[in-house]
């Protein structure tokens, strides 16, 4: 746990990760906390619900990268301070919109979500050395786990108790608190050898989105396109043994299972790749159609969980070494957006899988993704850079060098410079 220790020790590192949890409890819980007002306070189908919580996810899909390019160029404060105001007005007007304005509202708001992950993202690959990032992104996946067992069932308990509108401002105070504490934080999402890099000019796209880049962002999406999935996986087979009331706890061993699985990850000694981790992921979900009552489900979970934090904390630790400093937040915000659109596919591809087999198909579905995507990753990252050609007029020569320069026109550019 040494390495825990010394990443807590860098100085605002504590409460950077404090107040980022509070903002992402709040953010995973936003669209349950949506969810809950439509069926609840509008008295609509869950169908209506899952309309307006699919474009608010769309919202936040799409807003990852248009905030990270923001952030790059005007720094995280002032578009903290931004998307803190909309999020103010957006909850605070919940209960007064009808359906039909409260679509468009609920995508407006995803778009401008505080982008509480990405800043935290950026700030712990600026605030720790290379051999300390392993643990710190480690610690930042166990707080996506956290919001996911904390968040939504809150919300669901305090709908049950309360006003649903109640329920909307709460979620939106909290939004709204941790978004304010992070630009008051407004930690450094540049470190000391990286504070000129916005001024010497935005690096191209290209020379960073190239293939190990892509190969990450298909990884991330399928990892989360594979949770999702296995979520309601679980839900069907157990609805099939006319077990659904265990689900809750198979999900809560699923998480401590990745909670437990990330400590270990990050007090490894080195990284391990992230095709590997993903496509173990994906091995591991198989079993679990095999289950067919909750205890053995707890153990298929445990068996799987292991391994979710762990692939998620290497997503994130490579997204940060391939990016560029002045690129950094727009590559954390697609990140951002693949790990959404993974969420928001994997729950009907493999609802689709279940309805056209059975519960099993589901795990089998989310676990084929996840491999799926494991290899895709693995083939992209080893692919060879492409050669640059040479201008016109000048010799296809490795050795050529044109008088005066040291330069090979024929020199390898590396996709991931930076």
């Amino acid at each position: 746990m040494t390495g825990y220790r010394q990443v807590l020790t860098v100085p605002g590192m504590a409460q950077l990760l404090s107040i980022s949890l509070l903002a992402r409890l709040a953010i995973t819980a936003d669209v349950m906390a949506l969810t809950m007002y439509v069926v609840l306070g509008l008295d609509l189908s869950y169908a209506a619900a899952g309309g307006a919580a699919a474009a608010m996810t769309a919202g936040i899909a799409l807003g990852g990268p248009l905030l990270g390019r923001m952030i790059d160029r005007r720094g995280p404060r002032a578009v903290l301070l931004v998307t803190v105001v909309v999020q103010a007005a957006f909850w605070l007007g919940v209960p007064a919109l009808p359906y039909g304005p409260l679509l468009g509202a609920s995508f407006a708001a995803g778009l401008l979500m505080v982008p509480a992950q990405q800043v935290a993202r950026q700030a712990i690959a600026a605030m720790t050395t290379a051999g300390q990032r392993q643990a710190a992104f480690a610690l930042e996946s166990l707080q996506g786990e956290l919001s996911y067992m904390v968040g939504p069932p809150i919300v669901i308990l305090c709908a049950a108790k309360v006003s649903p509108d109640v329920v909307a401002w709460g979620v939106g105070a909290a939004i709204v608190a941790g978004g304010a504490g992070l630009a008051l934080l407004n930690p450094r999402v540049r470190a000391a050898d990286e504070v000129d890099a916005g001024k010497s000019g935005r690096p191209r796209r290209r020379e960073w989105l190239g293939p190990d880049m892509i190969a990450v962002l298909v990884m991330a999406f399928g990892t989360t396109m594979l949770l999702s999935g296995t979520d309601l996986a679980i839900v069907a087979t157990l609805e099939e043994a006319g077990q659904v009331s265990w689900a809750a706890a198979v999900v809560a061993v699923y998480g401590v299972a990745s909670i437990t699985g990330g400590l270990v990850y990050g007090a490894l000694p080195r990284p391990l790749p992230t095709w590997l981790l993903l496509g173990l992921l994906g091995l591991a979900t198989l079993p679990a159609g095999l289950a067919h009552d909750w205890p053995w489900l707890c153990v298929a979970a445990a068996g799987a969980g292991l391994l979710a934090a762990p692939t998620l904390s290497a997503v994130a630790e490579a997204v940060s070494r391939l990016a560029p400093a002045g690129a950094r937040g727009e590559a954390t915000g697609l990140q951002s957006s693949a790990l959404s659109a993974g969420f928001a596919l994997g729950t009907p591809a493999v609802g689709g899988a279940i309805d056209l087999s059975v519960p099993a198909g589901g795990f089998a579905a989310a676990g084929l993704a996840g491999l799926a995507a494991a290899l895709a990753g693995c083939l992209l990252s080893r692919r060879p850079p492409a050669r640059t050609r040479p201008p016109s007029g000048i010799p296809d020569d490795p050795h050529f060098e044109p008088r005066g320069s040291g330069a090979r026109p024929g020199a390898r550019e590396s996709a991931t410079a930076g």
